[in-house]
């Protein structure tokens, strides 16, 4: 099992930029881009609940478990 990151996609239903939530929660624009391209291998519930307050959301929209596809 796989976790997919959604955040790209409620960004784009709330019309917001990754540069106006990385202001609004207090990290750095790099950071958000990580975060959306699933290249980080954790993220801590403080940010993570930011983010929700920030887009209006609850984790499970910005999280997804998807089966790894078998060879």
């Amino acid at each position: 099992m796989e976790i997919v990151v959604r955040l790209d996609v409620m960004l784009a239903r709330r019309k917001m930029r990754s540069r106006e939530l990385a202001d609004l929660i207090g990290i750095t624009e790099q950071n958000i881009s990580l975060l959306k391209s699933g290249k980080v291998k954790g993220i801590r519930f403080e940010t993570l609940a930011a983010i929700c307050a920030a887009l209006d959301c609850q984790p499970g929209d910005l999280l997804e478990a998807v089966a790894e596809a078998s060879d």
